[in-house]
């Protein structure tokens, strides 16, 4: 469980894919233990565990159902991947709970400059819309922000400049695919509306 505050980012070193899995290398300034070791890290929304460290450099394994959901299907050296470590009971929850289950992708149709936060429009399948409220939590490529406005074809967020120093987010353009996930209590809403 992770609470979508990136502080870290890193930067592909290696990906290697074959027969629909992967394993990646990034290159970061995040710190760990030979005890995180299996531990669950938020990379770029997708929860992945921590296979090896050697100084600056992890290690992750990326199954087949994870290329298939998520932008690691697109991914290349050189990427930069927002890092996150899971929550430790006790610690402070600045965002909200996201799971690391990347529910899909979706592609930026329109990006406003406002002052110097952003105001970003995001085309989603029209099967998602169910899980769209206003003011309420999305997870974009692990970040935990809030949708300002539920559009025809998708949903508009705001980012303002912290997290746009802190995380990928300022890198996208029009047309890149972003990892999706919902807010879990509106999942768990519409499950047992159903």
């Amino acid at each position: 469980m992770f609470n979508g505050i990136i502080k870290n980012t890193g930067k592909i070193s290696k990906i290697y894919k074959r027969n629909n899995n992967c394993v990646m290398e990034i290159l970061s300034q995040m710190k760990f233990t030979k005890n995180e070791i299996g531990t669950s890290i938020s990379c770029s929304g997708a929860c992945l565990t921590l296979e090896k460290f050697n100084k600056n450099l992890v290690k992750f394994y990326v199954s087949k159902e994870t290329l298939h959901k998520t932008t690691f299907k697109l991914s290349k050296k050189g990427d930069i991947i927002n890092l996150e470590k899971s929550l430790k009971y006790g610690e402070r929850i600045s965002g909200h709970l996201v799971q690391g289950h990347v529910d899909t992708t979706c592609s930026i149709s329109k990006i406003y400059f406002v002052g110097k936060s952003w105001l970003i429009n995001f085309k989603l399948s029209n099967k998602f819309r169910k899980y769209l409220v206003q003011k309420g939590s999305i997870t974009i490529n692990g970040v935990s922000l809030t949708i300002v406005k539920i559009l025809k074809n998708g949903f508009q967020i705001a980012i303002i400049p912290q997290t746009l120093k802190l995380t990928n987010l300022i890198h996208l353009k029009i047309k890149d695919e972003v990892n999706v996930e919902f807010d879990i209590l509106g999942k768990y809403m519409k499950s047992l509306v159903k």
